[in-house]
């Protein structure tokens, strides 16, 4: 169960379909736009309601644009998805009435939990980034770098109570709702932890060593490839890369600007002052770049992408 752009849906298509060719059955269960993303895979999938592209795009959504720091887009981010994590609840519940064990991503893990212990089912969380409060760096929702050991582990508690505020209203009403004794998200969130909740992480070890004061039962394995549906790349931009010396590859993902126009614009000027090709992918923030030494694509396997790419210049998640 996931929820969030393509960032936090498309490594768990991999993870399904490895858990598939081990024998299980797995159904993605995360916004009815992703769907594509397992076509062909063999993992099931619930479709939820929201539309997280439509809702970036929505003068609400486009209002994150406006926060200069980490910490003020947290807070945007936050009252975004507390307006909309209440539309999702009916499937979530519907989704886990027809499973056996709940495997929760971080967007969705305080009320993904409330639903498993109503429905008396083994859970785990499956975290993309590490939330968990340390000394050794600054939540990387907050821009990364560091506050000192005693202001990171703050930071991290900081950034925990943001993620309750998300869920505040929805995990006591799906508690009732289920029989549950009401508990708020902080006290539930503790109670997690006293329990040794189990957390696997798909990062790298190399890239992000496992903080040394983590608790036990959170766990770092390596990052979850997705899976290629269209592991082939197009006849068109296989020409484009035959015809020239390896590009540049240029792309936001999921990410939205304020001025698409102004940012492609700059992209294609700085390419060409170096003097490189460049592979410009148009993603939600809609880039473009034309000429012979330039070529816009849409999705396509970047696991067949970029080794054939000079660089690689993307938003970081």
């Amino acid at each position: 169960m996931t929820a969030g752009s393509r960032g936090d849906v498309a490594p768990y298509t991999g993870l399904g379909y490895r858990l598939g060719r081990a024998g299980h059955e797995v159904t993605l269960v995360t916004h009815g736009c992703f769907e594509p993303l397992v076509a062909g895979s063999g993992v099931r999938f619930h479709a939820l309601p929201v539309d997280p592209r439509a809702e970036l795009e929505s003068p609400r959504g486009r209002g994150l644009h406006r926060s200069t720091s980490g910490a003020g887009k947290l807070v945007r981010v936050v009252e975004l998805a507390r307006r909309l994590v209440g539309r999702m609840t009916d499937d979530l519940v519907a989704a886990a009435r027809e499973s056996d064990v709940l495997l929760l991503s971080a967007s969705l893990a305080p009320l993904g939990h409330a639903v498993a212990e109503g429905l008396r089912l083994p859970s785990m969380g499956l975290y993309l980034q590490p939330l968990a409060p340390t000394q050794e760096f600054a939540p990387p929702v907050l821009g990364g770098g560091t506050f000192g050991a005693p202001g990171n582990r703050l930071a991290g508690h900081g950034v925990n109570l943001a993620v309750e505020r998300v869920f505040a209203a929805t995990v006591p009403a799906v508690r009732a709702r289920l029989g549950l004794p009401p508990v708020r998200t902080g006290p539930a969130r503790r109670a997690r932890e006293r329990r040794l909740w189990p957390v696997h992480h798909g990062f790298s070890p190399l890239v992000v060593p496992r903080p040394r004061d983590w608790r036990p039962g959170l766990g770092v394995c390596g990052y979850w490839w997705p899976y290629d549906t269209e592991p082939e790349l197009p006849h068109r931009l296989r020409e484009f890369l035959d015809a020239g010396p390896p590009p540049v590859f240029v792309g936001l993902g999921s990410a939205t600007v304020p001025d698409a126009g102004r940012l492609s614009a700059q992209v294609v000027a700085a390419l060409r002052r170096a003097g490189l090709r460049g592979v410009v992918q148009r993603g939600w923030g809609g880039l473009a770049a034309d000429g012979d030494d330039m070529l816009t694509i849409g999705e396509v396997a970047h696991s067949a992408l970029f080794p054939r790419m000079a660089a690689v210049v993307h938003h970081a998640g």
